[in-house]
């Protein structure tokens, strides 16, 4: 096989296994330093090849994913299952997540004793 057949640019292989809904997402990622390629930071254009592990940051979390099969177009998601190894850990229970206090809508602006009140409950307490 040539090179050109083993390799993918790893903005198109997140978009071809569907990681992002458009390329050019990808491509922003990749740009903010949101995809990690074998630990480190990768460009848009960097090729991908099958054993890479990528790390992309979506929405405040890591995806673990390992490279098994490059492609480059969009395909079915029976021939992306075949493509990456989802090595992502499962997320944290729900009750392990801390409660974020949200103040009704139109309440206004938070008074001294309510500032302190929400700083405690997320733990941002000075005293």
């Amino acid at each position: 096989m040539t090179d050109a057949t083993t390799t993918a640019r790893v903005d198109a292989w997140l978009w071809a296994v569907r990681v992002y809904k458009t390329r050019s997402a990808a491509t922003t990622a990749c740009r903010a330093g949101h995809v990690r390629v074998n630990g480190e930071r990768a460009k848009a254009a960097q090729p991908v090849r099958p054993g890479d592990e990528l790390r992309v940051r979506i929405q405040g979390f890591d995806r673990i994913l390992v490279v098994k099969k490059t492609i480059a177009k969009r395909v079915g998601a029976a021939l992306v299952a075949e493509a990456l190894d989802d090595r992502t850990p499962p997320p944290p229970p729900r009750e392990s997540m801390p409660f974020v206090p949200v103040r009704d809508r139109g309440a206004g602006r938070p008074t001294k004793r309510d500032r302190r009140d929400i700083e405690k409950l997320r733990g941002r307490d000075l005293d």
